[in-house]
Order: C-alpha cells, then sequence, then structure tokens
C-alpha cells in the first residue's frame, strides 16, 4: 500500500484542534485508507471498534499500523476502555509512527481518559467520544482529564442509549452540554456526531446546526460528505469581509475601545480571522 510520503500526497495543513471534518474510515476497509488520505477531509480516524466485528480486532489494528508504518498519518478510534480489547488496542499501538491520536469510544469518566493517555505514552491525545448518558452528565470531569484534547459526540449510540429522538430539539441537551464542558475544560470546540446518508442538503441543515450549537467539527461517513461539512463550519466570505472592516476600523482608530460592544466584536472578529486563514476563505468582494 502507498505512502503519503511516496505518493507525494501533503500532509494536512488545518490543525487537529480546529479541524472541520473527521472521517471515520473502517480499518477492515484497507482499500479506502489512500482515498481518504486524498479526500479533502480534514481529519481521517481509522476505526477498529464498532466498524470491526470482534473476531477481526486483531487484524484490524494490524491493519492500521502497516499503513501508518508505511508514512501515512491518521488518528485512531480505539475501543473503550470496559471493553477486552482496549488494552490490546493501546498496547499495540503504541509508538506506531504516524498516529496522530485516539479517539476513546464510550467515554464516561476522566479516569478512563487518562489512564489511555498514560498507557499510550503520556503525549498521545485522546478525543473523547461520549455515547451514552453517563457521559453527557461527566461530561465537565472528562474534558478536564489528563490527555483529552477534544470531545466528541457519539449521536448514534446516544440515542441509542437514552431513547431520544434525532430532532433537533432533543439533541439540543446533549450538544450543549459538551460544548459548555469544553468551554470548562478550556477545550477546542467539540466534534458533532455524523450525519447518516448521502443527501446533501440534510447534511447541509445538519452541519448548520452544528455550528448553530456552537461545535467546531463533525464526524462524517465518507467522502463525499467532507467538502460540504468543510465548507459549512468555516467562516463566510460575508463573515471574513465584516471581521476585515471590524478590524480595519478598530486600527484605524488606535485600538481604543469606545463601547460595551467593541470587546466581544473585538474577539469574533479575531476568531473569524483566524480561522479564514487556516481555511483559506477570502473576504466577499
Amino acid at each position: 500500500m502507498s505512502s503519503s510520503v511516496a505518493s507525494g500526497r501533503p500532509t494536512r495543513k488545518v490543525s487537529p484542534e480546529i479541524a472541520r471534518s473527521w472521517l471515520l474510515v473502517n480499518a477492515m476497509k484497507t482499500e479506502l485508507f489512500d482515498e481518504a488520505a486524498a479526500s479533502r477531509a480534514d481529519a481521517i480516524i481509522l476505526d477498529i471498534e464498532d466498524a470491526v466485528d470482534p473476531s477481526h480486532k486483531d487484524e484490524a489494528r494490524e491493519n492500521v499500523r502497516s499503513w501508518l508504518t508505511a508514512g501515512n498519518q491518521a488518528w485512531v478510534r480505539i475501543n473503550d476502555a470496559t471493553s477486552p480489547f482496549w488494552a490490546d488496542d493501546l498496547a499495540g499501538l503504541r509508538g506506531t509512527p504516524g498516529l496522530l491520536g485516539v479517539m476513546l469510544a464510550k467515554t464516561e469518566s476522566a479516569d478512563q481518559v487518562t489512564e489511555s493517555y498514560h498507557r499510550m505514552d503520556g503525549k498521545t491525545p485522546v478525543i473523547a467520544l461520549v455515547e451514552s448518558a453517563v457521559g453527557i452528565e461527566e461530561a465537565n470531569h472528562i474534558a478536564r482529564g489528563q490527555g483529552c484534547f477534544r470531545l466528541a459526540f457519539g449521536s448514534g449510540d446516544f440515542r441509542r442509549d437514552t431513547g431520544m429522538a434525532a430532532t433537533p430539539e432533543a439533541m439540543a441537551y446533549p450538544r450543549a452540554k459538551l460544548v459548555v464542558a469544553s468551554r470548562v475544560g478550556g477545550l477546542p470546540g467539540p466534534i458533532d456526531g455524523p450525519t447518516v446518508g448521502t443527501n446533501h442538503p440534510i447534511l447541509r441543515e445538519q452541519s448548520g446546526i452544528t455550528v448553530a450549537m456552537g461545535m467546531t467539527g463533525k464526524l462524517c461517513l465518507s467522502t463525499d460528505q467532507t467538502a460540504i461539512i468543510n465548507e459549512v463550519i468555516s467562516p463566510t466570505p460575508s463573515d471574513v469581509a465584516w471581521a476585515t472592516d471590524f478590524m480595519n476600523d478598530f486600527e484605524a482608530n488606535g485600538r481604543v475601545i469606545r463601547d460595551g460592544s467593541d470587546l466581544p466584536r473585538l474577539g469574533r472578529a479575531e476568531k473569524i480571522m483566524k480561522l479564514a486563514v487556516a481555511f483559506g476563505v477570502s473576504p466577499a468582494v
């Protein structure tokens, strides 16, 4: 299997702190690895958890190790801390070149994050995938767990656990909880759950809900979802135009705070400008 070094593919330039599209790839489908690496996803997650039958866990883990060792880079979704595969996942992935971090499935406590972090090497970041009522209620503590890098929402399993509907109203509480917990823990914005299906208008609408709720990334299930997610989660050209005008006016007036609205607007403008540079968004003409 070709490596990103050998094929000349550039490494991803979007920092994982602000990555928008997180593409899940079944670790048993090795033929999709290179396609995912060549896609527009900001981040790739090779999945050795729910996507893989228990009888194939060792093979899936070895698929991941082989591809990463060949010069590629990715995150890996590992099995949850209560499963019989968790310890083997951590031991098998520890020290693997190209491993950017792990996503811990079904996280329900800060201790699970911290233990995973230390069992790796004390340096590999952990994304805590929260997928249950217990996890949501423990989110503030999870976000403060040592090694926790970002929170992510396992919306499908959460609905299965709670019996809640997939409507924006029903999902508002867990999404808001993860956003607030991320802020409490000093983490980047959380990653929303995936949209199932190929209907792009629905994906666009649901990605808009992600943004409205204050989440800054979204899991995706296919390469053709990445462009829409990236577009919706990025600042719009009109946002960038407003931020540019505000910053120019603010600088021209000596960066003097004129009233109580200036500081919030300054913070918003600076954030928009930072993301515009990172994502290559130009202001509307």
